[in-house]
């Protein structure tokens, strides 16, 4: 047998996708205690815990971890300070950059001050952030007082101006509403409005990718031609076995998604939060052996590059500064 080299090389880009986990601020849940419920049975804290458990566990080292709206519950200080308490210590040991963004259950001001360490303003929050050549852009859909979504006219006008000059590896949108249709009809009273608007500006970009959030279930689509991923929630998530037209909220199914990005493609997969009794065990030494006994390698050419992209003054974020 001759040695060959795998189809596709190791990803050049690791980030980790979660998305409304809808924090309440209170104590730290114990056994007695599980802090703030939600529907007076979930604990939005322990579940984003076990998510982080269950992904630290994992020994991924993504470059960023994205969040894509509703981190709060009532846009409190004490939760967006919770979650710092929670997120801050995995994404240090991981070297990793968080990417935070907006959703319609979130408060402007107290998401400024809280996790960007801003002043309190309600301008819309919309972001660019460089990962060793790829870039992310995330959007503020959220209107204030609204659960649906909105995009201004001078937000396009910024999204296209720094659209106008391609990243070496592309770019990533991430937002809370996504430009999507949803299988649950009533998701259309909270939808992103004017989308066709966004569509024009993203049409022939280098965006490779969308993120959101929102629908509390997992689901891929294409807008303007661009794939796109919505992550479940970490805190609870729609039943979608509920009769067709009904809205049925359930306590599981809780999930992220992994986002590992190639040369050719962006991969989105979707990690369940919940343990299941483990059937078969291989591990990373013995796959190892058995990719070296098929003689089987992988091109590490794109992982050098990655790694030789940083600058060595790397770009700080960029914001924008006209607000709504």
């Amino acid at each position: 047998m001759s040695p060959r080299t795998a189809e596709h090389s190791r990803p050049n880009h690791t980030l980790l996708h979660v998305s409304d986990t809808r924090l309440l601020a209170g104590t730290v849940p114990t056994v007695k205690d599980a802090g703030p419920l939600l529907f007076n049975r979930v604990s939005p804290e322990a579940r984003l815990r076990r998510a982080v458990d269950r992904f630290e566990s994992s020994g991924i080292a993504p470059q960023a971890i994205v969040f894509t709206g509703d981190i709060s519950e009532l846009g409190e200080a004490g939760s967006y300070s919770l979650l710092r308490t929670i997120i801050d210590p995995i994404a240090e040991r991981l070297g990793a950059t968080v990417i935070w963004v907006p959703g319609e259950r979130d408060s402007r001001a107290a998401f400024r001050v809280e996790l960007l360490g801003q002043l309190p303003s309600d301008d819309s929050i919309d972001r660019v952030t460089f990962l060793d050549g790829l870039r992310v852009i995330t959007l503020d859909t959220s209107v204030p007082g609204s659960f649906y979504g909105h995009v201004e006219p001078e937000q396009l006008d910024w999204l296209a101006e720094e659209l106008s000059a391609p990243a070496p590896y592309g770019t990533i949108l991430a937002m809370h509403h996504p430009p999507i249709p949803s299988v649950i009809e009533l998701d259309a009273s909270v939808e992103l409005r004017n989308q066709s608007a966004l569509a024009c500006v993203l049409s022939g970009s280098d965006v490779r990718t969308i993120l959101a959030g929102h629908l509390h279930y997992s689901c891929t689509a294409t807008f303007a031609g661009i794939p796109v991923s919505v992550a479940s929630a970490t805190c609870f998530t729609q039943d979608l076995t509920a009769p067709a037209g009904a809205q049925r909220l359930v306590d599981g199914a809780q999930s992220y998604n992994l986002v590992t990005v190639f040369d050719d493609t962006v991969m989105h997969t979707v990690v369940p939060v919940t343990e299941s009794p483990v059937l078969s065990h291989v591990s990373a030494e013995e796959a190892r052996r058995l990719l070296e006994l098929e003689e089987v390698r992988f091109d590490e050419s794109a992982i050098a590059v990655s790694r030789n992209a940083e600058r060595t003054e790397r770009p700080a974020p960029v914001w924008r500064v006209t607000g709504r």
